[in-house]
């Protein structure tokens, strides 16, 4: 009888020490998640402060993203901290009461191996998960294409991940499925801008007009929070049957390059109509009036 209460006090001592473990544990981990959510990641260092401004702003690096993931991590980590301990602990006493521990881990065993076939899919989904989160390759807000779909991530699991296409219908995708991502919010998008002119037009002349019409874009308020740089006319992107193509690159925010797009369409029929400047020559050498 009394080797049977020192057992037990053995195994009360084992599980006070390992519950005083779990308490440090889990204040380093709550120290550690709170510095990391409290950090701002600089994003574009290769660009000026309004870029990484704009950047910081639109592309889901914020400090509330970041804040949001590093807590979901700190969550599933202190998830994997109670169940080493209380596995470690349960077969630390069980020992102690000289349960044998050999049909048990055998039984585990085949057990875990049985459940491993049956929920292979999941644990596939959760580990996927797992490092989507750790790699911080999409979040909430960001518009990703996986697969044939593309939509806005409204919501992210460690098992499934849930997108919004363009039409409101709600796809949920699997993160063990994903094999390939594209992030269209993360960085910056660009956008190559095809202006049309009859082939017979002076393609320096044409150039230097759109190079006048959008070249100080950048620095005009209703576009300063979107473009990162002044659009760039590129020249002469193609030449066939009538038509002359000249090109301008813009560079923006991720995902914000459709109002400038507009803009420098407008702006470059504007321009080229008030010099006078042809359209493409149409079938059958029709010449068309001036833009």
């Amino acid at each position: 009888m009394p080797d049977f209460w020192e057992k037990l006090l053995l195994a009360g001592i084992m599980i006070a020490v390992a519950l005083a473990l779990r308490l440090v544990l889990m204040f380093a981990i709550g120290r550690t998640v709170k510095s990391l959510a409290s950090r701002e990641r600089a994003v574009g260092d290769d660009l000026g402060t309004r870029a990484r401004r704009i950047l910081a702003r639109a592309s889901g690096v914020s400090a509330e993203r970041h804040r949001q993931r590093v807590e979901t991590l700190g969550s599933l980590l202190r998830n994997v901290v109670d169940i080493v301990l209380l596995v470690v602990v349960l077969l630390t006493v069980l020992a102690t009461f000289g349960v044998p521990m050999g049909p048990l881990i055998a039984s585990a065993g085949v057990g875990g191996v049985a459940l491993g076939f049956g929920a292979q899919s999941l644990v596939k989904d959760y580990l996927s998960g797992v490092f989507m989160l750790a790699e911080d390759q999409f979040g909430v807000g960001d518009l990703i294409r996986v697969g044939d779909l593309t939509g806005t991530v409204q919501e992210v699991t460690l098992r499934v991940t849930k997108l919004r296409d363009a039409t409101g219908t709600v796809w949920y995708v699997r993160n063990g499925e994903v094999l390939t991502l594209g992030n269209v919010s993360q960085g910056f998008s660009t956008a190559t801008i095809d202006v049309p002119v009859a082939i017979d037009e002076d393609p320096e002349k044409v150039q230097d007009l759109l190079r006048a019409a959008v070249g100080r874009m950048d620095e005009e308020p209703e576009f300063a929070e979107q473009l990162l740089e002044a659009p760039t006319v590129l020249g002469v992107g193609a030449m066939e049957g009538g038509t002359m193509t000249v090109q301008v690159l813009i560079k923006t925010g991720p995902n914000q390059q459709w109002a400038p797009m507009r803009a420098v369409r407008a702006r470059a029929q504007r321009a080229l109509a008030e010099a006078g400047i042809r359209g493409p020559i149409l079938p059958g050498g029709m010449k068309p009036p001036s833009l």
